[in-house]
């Protein structure tokens, strides 16, 4: 078996909910802190480790119930509080091997104080949420010492047993921390954060997120200080055919990294996997076999990732630095290392090129897309407009209609990636071609009405431009590409364009059936309204139709 290094357990946040015995543990928890004069200590052993739990209460929310529960359990408590429970370990140093337990009741009906309902699971019926945030600890240890903690302070253990399969992870990440001089590779431009990223030229659906940040808090220059991607469900079975959950992936630094030596452990950065529970539909519980398979996935993420930056998989060497809780050892966990297929990407790349210049775009859009390849860098949408003469708003518009082939932050424009600028360069040096090839026929064009072009087909030309419309002939064929169309009835406005034509295209003495089984194009912009709210957006729809079907 291939040995690859143990990742180390971060972040996580769980709800833990719990309902055999009903509210009993909200009591408990209530008789035990006015017993002890607002808080109760404890202190038990777990492996070897000494721990310390610390149970205290807080203001709660919640509207009192009465005498009694909807569900008619007698409620004699007179303020309704909720409890903490602070659980560290006494044998680490550092102090961050800890978590935290947020105790609160649930039950059918409840409401906080302002009356707003709470949501409570159908079917749970009465009993107690968890919010259990930690640090540091291994995911499957939390439910035992959950248990042992509360031991500690005199509450029932056994209240805590089993729990509800409502319960689910909100968060969790592994990581492991690389050698700074090693870790390039990882938050490179052509590396597989970078790569992963381009999953976001793709098409419209699913979830997707990239960020490349090299300034740190004080504003100063640090590659490498915080790079992530995030993929929803779909994108990262793009890359992780095997896995089901959504996740980030993240090279980072802590705040102060670049201000301390090389000898210090946090001048190295960390490199995790970390569960998105909001970029799915789905559910994650806490059973033995769900955060098996969270450990499982989030381990195979970072292995990864290390993997496409070739980099060393298996401790020693200088790829990795131990730290408090990664000890850069060996792991006996077995392991899928997968290549992410990047030649997909480019392909979905590709594909968003494609459907552009398969839509046609419109003057603007041509001219921002030249500026942005021959600037290289950010240009704002006022410098487009000043250099096209152009309206900036104008700009844009034109910039939203194209917003899967740039970025926009900040009043600033870039392409998407560095292979969408390659495939964009190439387009736009195609177009040149292609205008200095209609430059030349209308050159042609020139000649011809001199030596008899008569005025009537000059007229169709010019009325055809007039519009912006490019006009394509293929044989019988006939295309007409109007652009984007503006007024309040976009279709009647349509409908008047193409008439005009038609009676120049007669005019001209061309065939009119060829022009009546023609095919046009055109797009408009107009209000989409979202489900359950007020707030609308402008989009951009296309159309396309034959002649006849319009002209009637």
């Amino acid at each position: 078996m291939t040995v690859y290094v143990e990742t180390a357990p971060h972040e996580f946040t769980a709800n833990y909910l719990f309902n055999e015995r009903g509210l009993f543990p909200f009591f408990a928890a209530d008789r035990r802190v006015k017993r002890g004069d607002g808080s109760a200590m404890g202190t038990f052993t777990h492996d070897g480790e000494e721990w310390q739990a610390r149970l205290s209460y807080q203001e709660s929310g919640l509207q009192h119930p009465g005498d009694t529960t909807p569900q008619g359990t007698r409620f004699d408590i007179e303020t309704v509080r909720e409890y903490r429970l602070n659980v560290s370990s006494l044998d680490d140093s550092v102090g961050q091997r800890k978590f935290n337990v947020h105790l609160a009741p649930r039950w059918p009906g409840m409401e906080s104080k302002n009356g707003k309902g709470i949501p409570i699971p159908e079917g749970f019926d009465e009993g107690i949420n968890l919010r259990v945030s930690g640090a540091n600890i291994e995911f499957k240890q939390y439910l035992l010492l959950i248990r042992r903690a509360f031991g500690a302070v005199d509450i029932q253990p056994e209240y805590f047993a089993d729990p509800h399969p409502y319960s689910n992870v909100q968060d969790a990440e592994r990581y492991v921390r690389l050698n700074q001089e090693v870790s390039g590779p990882v938050h490179a431009r052509d590396g597989p954060i970078a790569r992963l990223g381009h999953l976001l030229e793709d098409d419209r659906s699913g979830y997707r997120k990239v960020v490349q940040n090299d300034q740190n808090g004080r504003g100063e220059t640090h590659p490498g200080y915080y790079h992530t991607v995030t993929l929803g469900q779909d994108r990262i079975q793009e890359a992780l055919p095997s896995h089901e959950l959504p996740k980030e992936i993240k090279h980072y630094y802590a705040r102060e990294a670049k201000s301390f030596s090389k000898e210090d452990l946090l001048s190295h950065p960390k490199l995790g996997a970390s569960y998105q529970v909001n970029r799915w539909d789905g559910k994650l519980g806490v059973s033995p076999e769900e955060l098996e398979q969270l450990s499982h996935e989030l381990d195979e993420t970072v292995l990864s990732t290390l993997a496409n930056s070739n980099l060393d998989l298996r401790p020693g060497g200088n790829t990795y630095v131990s730290d408090a809780y990664f000890s850069a050892s060996e792991s006996d966990r077995e392991r899928e290392i997968v290549e992410f297929n990047t030649a997909q990407i480019e392909q979905t790349q590709e594909s968003v090129v494609i459907k552009h210049l398969a839509d046609g775009l419109s003057p603007i859009e041509w001219e921002s897309l030249e500026m942005l390849v021959s600037d290289g860098g950010n240009v704002s949408p006022n410098d487009i407009a000043d250099q096209y003469d152009r309206h900036p708003d104008s700009v844009r518009r034109a910039l939203n209609r194209i917003d899967d082939l740039v970025n926009r932050s900040y009043d600033e424009v870039s392409l998407q990636s560095s292979y969408v600028a390659e495939l964009v360069h190439d387009t736009v040096r195609q177009a040149r071609d292609a205008t200095r090839r209609a430059t030349e026929a209308a050159a042609k064009a020139v000649e011809a009405a001199e030596t008899g072009l008569d005025k009537r087909t000059t007229a169709f030309i010019t009325w055809a431009a007039s519009h912006g419309m490019n006009v394509t002939e293929r044989g019988d064929e006939l295309e007409l590409r109007l652009g984007e169309v503006t007024g309040e009835d976009h279709r009647k406005e349509v409908r008047r364009i193409l008439r005009e034509g038609f009676k120049l295209w007669k005019q001209a003495n061309r065939d009119p059936a060829v022009y009546r089984a023609g095919e046009y194009r055109y797009q408009y912009r107009e209000k989409e309204h979202h489900l359950r709210s007020i707030e609308s957006d402008m989009v951009t729809r296309r159309v396309t139709g034959r002649v006849w079907e319009t002209l009637g």
